[in-house]
């Protein structure tokens, strides 16, 4: 490959720096003003108790609207590396997508989802296979992580090669796939590789992520123990995982109840590419139900205390066919993501309050690994890889910028760490960031996607912290009142002194107040009217509560 003077390499994240998750990359090779590009990964991240109603967040790549885009590659089935494909597909200019099977499988039920199946142009691409896309050309390097298939991308270019490591660590034993393909790495390394553009998910911790293999020994040993029922909660897509938990039950004498719908989803979608193959057939609803206690084990998604994933109605007591009490055992086969404390304080709590007998990483370390790269791992890394250019991703700022450390004591002549929106010159010259180009967070609000600071979610989080007055009044053509004013509160309060309705009924009088003080053409003018009444009860309700509430005014004409 050769080049001219007027081409650059560049690096867009669009989502997934400064942040861990919703990961979507950007890659453009040429002129300024004629690049090609690749996206690597679009994914989404999760709401939390900051966005009422919003499950689903997504990176804006309204940026990439206008791009020359000759392909999406897909290193891997998680959410945050797929989950936005469905919706954000038609902004990246309807571009092929490129996936190897198993992630090809989970895409494609998404697509079904969303009605999109015959629309999106899905490639599989074999373990190992090199795509040529326009002035790229891209490799699949196996990895391993948390989830079967996991591939980094060496992506050649006439000015030089990007390893884009993708969600790894180093597992010399992951139970499922195969082992990190170090000769490839070290023989890039060895022809050269411009950048490497790298996980900073666990570059505090120090040591080794650890192998799947000593989990499935730790679950073998702690379940062969348990008597009474056995639930093991546990990430759907970790394969790896629910290989070791089915291994572990059969060898105790157990028959294993998938509950979730992850997880029937992701043990299709393994069994598509030949994994979970020699194991007994998992249990149905109903063989469930009256399946002796000691020979059953529930294998459940909702580990982070998702309110409406299987192990919370379960706690609940609602779940259909699974049920834990007295004497039974739950298992959480995996780590508290932050964010989640809370919720899963909350499911521990319930299922306790049933009599469950709970096991955590805490308590029994050795039942969960991460499928992140420790500091050991990364130093090992940056020595089979030898990049030029250190380009953390998939991290907080403060994760980032340790990464660029890590990387400058592994003799990397360059690191450098953008936000969000930063194009970042890798070649020719130093890198560093060109350009700022738009970028931010779409919410998905029921079926509709929302900026950040939409109006919608920004009256909720208002709501929700300050409630809201309805209030209603009828006036006449004259604009005289025809009826009494009512004041209704939503989310407000009231004590024994000073009852809610007395509140409620003080407010109507203020409202009555300011419509008073409105003459002439002001009391025909319905918004004046809104505007001068919500001023007042707003007033007064920071006398009351000490809160602002949102206010709402009916008025009607007769």
């Amino acid at each position: 490959m050769t080049s001219s003077k007027t081409e650059e390499l560049v690096f867009l994240p669009l989502g997934g720096s400064n942040e861990i998750g919703m990961n979507l990359n950007l890659y453009g090779y040429g002129p300024p003003d004629a690049r090609k590009w690749i996206v690597v990964d679009v994914g989404v991240t999760f709401g939390d108790s900051t966005t009422p109603g919003v499950d689903l967040i997504m990176p804006d790549a309204s940026y990439a609207e206008d791009l020359d885009i000759v392909g999406i590659v897909l290193t891997h089935a998680h959410e945050d590396h797929i989950g936005a494909l469905s919706w954000l597909w038609p902004k990246l200019n309807k571009a092929v997508v490129y996936a190897t099977p198993f992630t090809a499988y989970l895409v494609r039920e998404k697509l079904r989802d969303a009605d999109m199946l015959d629309e999106v142009d899905l490639r599989e691409v074999p373990l190992g296979g090199t795509l040529k896309l326009g002035p790229f050309e891209v490799t699949l390097v196996t990895i391993t992580h948390s989830i079967p298939e996991p591939n980094g991308l060496a992506i050649k270019t006439p000015l030089g090669t990007i390893l884009h490591t993708g969600d790894w660590k180093i597992d010399e034993d992951p139970v499922v796939g195969e082992r990190v393909d170090v000769e490839t790495i070290r023989r890039l390394g060895d022809e050269g590789v411009l950048a490497m553009v790298c996980d900073s998910t666990n570059v505090f911790v120090d040591g080794t992520a650890g192998s799947e293999a000593e989990v499935r020994d730790a679950l073998a040993a702690l379940i062969a123990t348990l008597k009474n029922k056995v639930a093991v909660a546990c990430f759907a897509s970790n394969v790896a995982r629910v290989d070791s938990v089915v291994r572990a039950a059969e060898a105790a004498g157990r028959r294993v109840a998938l509950v979730g719908r992850s997880m029937h989803r992701i043990t299709a979608a393994a069994k598509s590419v030949g994994l979970l193959s020699d194991v007994q057939p998992f249990l149905s609803e109903d063989e469930a139900r009256h399946f002796p206690p000691n020979e059953l084990l529930y294998l459940c998604t909702g580990s982070q205390g998702e309110p409406r994933a299987a192990l919370s109605r379960i706690a609940e007591g609602t779940h259909p066919f699974a049920t834990l009490g007295e004497g039974d055992h739950c298992i959480f086969s995996s780590r508290v993501i932050p964010g989640n404390e809370i919720g899963i304080r909350n499911l521990q709590n319930k299922l306790a309050d049933r009599g469950v007998r709970l096991y955590t990483e805490r308590d029994h370390p050795g039942i969960h690994v991460s499928g992140h790269p420790c500091r050991d791992e990364l130093k090992q890394m940056y020595q089979w890889a030898r990049p030029e250019i250190a380009v953390p991703t998939h991290g907080e700022r403060r994760h980032l910028l340790e990464h660029c450390a890590l990387a400058k004591d592994m003799q990397v002549p360059q690191a450098i760490a953008p936000r969000n929106g930063d194009m970042v010159r890798l070649a020719p010259g130093r890198a560093q960031v060109i350009d700022e180009v738009p970028s931010g967070r779409l919410f998905v609000d029921g079926k509709v996607l929302e900026p950040e600071g939409g109006e919608a979610l920004r009256e909720r989080r208002h709501a929700a912290h300050n409630g809201v007055l309805l209030v209603s009044m009828a006036l006449d053509r004259k604009g005289k009142l025809a009826s009494d004013i009512e004041v209704r509160g939503l989310g407000l309060t009231g004590d024994t002194e000073y009852s809610l309705d007395d509140a409620l009924d003080d407010l109507a009088d203020r409202a009555e107040e300011a419509l008073g003080k409105l003459k002439g053409e002001a009391r025909e003018d319905d918004m004046v009217i809104e505007q001068a009444i919500a001023r007042a009860l707003k007033k007064a309700s920071q006398r009351i509560w000490d809160r602002r509430p949102i206010v709402e005014t009916v008025v009607l004409r007769v």
